[in-house]
């Protein structure tokens, strides 16, 4: 083969290695223009807690470059809480910052004594081949004094009652339930229930416990199975601002009344 020859041979091979794609084996990669769906999230969880109280907060966060186009996750998602609120001794949330296993994590917020509210800023960053791309959320929470539920409860069986959940209504809606311990023969429980709310409606409310699920097991300490706490809740305060208004106004309407009536004396009078 002369050297002519060769170096057509090479030339006509390399042409062939480029359009036929034989060239340089790699992986496609996902330049910094490359499209990926928006970085979203979300927080669930109350949005009422008692003055002291805790709650776990479900964290939600997907998209971004962390994402590929077809859904798989190739990259972090990480999330990061700050609080703020009018006195933040006592509030903390644990973890403040993790990364999300799949596309869901818990965080346990704890809520100091002070009522306020308490906001949770949390940001979402997706991150992927030096990408990082984030949102921030925002999540309110009333800290508020609770009603109070409280009642003893005795075994009066000569055997052992293992633990049983006690189930509190309020105005015959379930609100909440108790984990009663185990409860050897003779022993007592002091059962304590903390309902948060932002307010009731004006009138009677009534908060019951039945313990019918535990006949002749567990009974109050009066020997009764069920117990009730009946309260009053006032209304707000009257506004008389419109009451005055309309006084204003009927009396500004009465000094007219007169000043006419008198004018049209005083013309009678001269008229004369």
């Amino acid at each position: 083969m002369t050297r002519r020859t060769y170096l057509a041979f090479v030339l006509l091979l390399s042409v062939g290695l480029l359009v036929f794609g034989l060239g340089t084996a790699s992986s496609p990669v996902r330049g910094a223009s490359a499209s990926y769906a928006p970085v979203t999230g979300s927080v669930s969880g109350p949005t009422v807690l008692s003055a002291g109280g805790s709650a776990h907060y479900t964290i939600n966060g997907t998209g971004g470059p962390a994402y590929a186009p077809n859904g798989t996750r190739v990259g972090n998602v990480t999330y990061y809480i700050t609080l703020a609120a009018s006195n933040l001794t006592g509030v903390s949330v644990t973890p403040a910052q993790d990364g999300l296993v799949g596309v869901n994590d818990t965080t346990l917020l704890t809520v100091g004594p002070y009522v306020e509210t308490v906001t949770m800023t949390v940001m979402i960053s997706s991150v992927y081949d030096g990408q990082n791309v984030s949102t921030n959320l925002t999540y309110n929470v009333a800290v508020v004094q609770p009603y109070v539920v409280r009642a003893t409860l005795v075994n009066v069986a000569n055997t052992t009652v293992l633990a049983f959940p006690v189930v509190i209504t309020l105005d015959g809606q379930r609100v909440g339930s108790v984990l009663v311990a185990s409860l050897t023969p003779g022993d007592q429980y002091n059962l304590s229930f903390s309902y948060a709310t932002t307010g009731l409606s004006p009138g009677y409310h009534t908060f019951s416990i039945s313990l019918a699920a535990q006949h002749g097991l567990v009974v109050f300490a009066n020997g009764a199975e069920s117990y009730s706490q009946t309260f009053y809740v006032t209304g707000p305060a009257p506004n008389y601002t419109l009451w005055y208004v309309l006084g204003v106004v009927a009396f500004v309407g009465v000094l007219f009344i007169l000043m006419a009536r008198v004018g049209a004396r005083r013309r009678g009078a001269v008229r004369r």
